[in-house]
């Protein structure tokens, strides 16, 4: 299984898509959308459950979602706080997997259906970029395809249609926080132009979903062999310094996020 996403404006852009991805044959367990949940239709039930874990649910199972987001039938919807971002609704058979991955403690009212579904080939390396997205109040179709030749097709779709690619997204979120980061690792005497990409790569790397909240010892023996690699790609360079330093900022970042919705 191979993830596409796109990024929405309107939630009614990622209705249509959603749509059209149907029409072209997508079925309603491979398609997922991630609204931001003050725009969910207050006809959809919600019910209030406090859950053990990270994150407080407010939505357990509202089971199907026919009338949920504009007529779409696409299956079991969740609704869940997430630390740094706020109240989401996942319509979608992916969608307690892909919230479960952000630290909301759904716990087992997810549904049968949704318990049964694999997990495996979720973009768990990209939800830091689908919270900025919701973040600011925008949607994002998360669709999983059988093969490449359909993920082409759907990512030409979402192309088509407007939408914000993953990359885009992430390069938009780095830029509104680099010239912070780039003053941070200057006053520590280090060269940001020199070190940047070793530095992005460990800030990205603390909130990703299976890392964010742990130390850096925690995660240093998982991380071992990705920072081998960059090291036989930029011999001569200086990679783990700006790495470990990057990763230790990205933490604090995600920690500010969560604080602020706590407030």
């Amino acid at each position: 299984m191979r993830a596409v996403a796109g990024v929405f404006t309107t939630q009614s852009d990622a209705e249509r898509v959603a749509r059209k991805l149907r029409a072209m044959g997508m079925t309603e367990e491979s398609v997922t959308l991630l609204l931001p949940g003050e725009d969910v239709p207050e006809a959809v039930p919600v019910t209030t459950t406090e859950q053990s874990g990270m994150g407080k649910a407010i939505g357990g199972v509202i089971g199907a979602a026919a009338g949920a987001a504009g007529g779409l039938e696409l299956g079991t919807a969740v609704s869940a706080v997430i630390p740094g971002v706020g109240p989401v609704v996942a319509i979608g058979l992916f969608g307690a997997g892909l919230l479960g991955a952000a630290g909301a403690g759904i716990g087992a009212v997810v549904g049968e259906k949704t318990e049964q579904a694999t997990l495996e080939g979720l973009p768990e390396d990209e939800w830091f970029v689908y919270e900025d997205a919701l973040r600011n109040h925008r949607s994002v179709v998360v669709i999983m395809a059988e093969d490449e030749s359909r993920a082409a097709s759907v990512r030409r779709l979402l192309h088509e249609e407007g939408a914000e690619s993953v990359d885009a997204a992430r390069e938009k979120w780095w830029i509104g926080l680099r010239s912070a980061e780039e003053e941070h690792y200057t006053g520590l005497g280090r060269d940001f132009k020199q070190d940047e990409k070793f530095y992005r790569l460990g800030f990205q790397a603390a909130v990703r979903a299976r890392t964010r909240g742990k130390e850096y010892d925690q995660v240093l023996t998982e991380m071992q062999e990705d920072l081998e690699k960059l090291k036989q790609e930029c011999p001569g360079l200086e990679v783990e310094e700006p790495f470990r330093r990057g990763y230790e900022r990205g933490r604090v970042y995600f920690e500010s996020r969560r604080n602020q919705l706590r407030k």
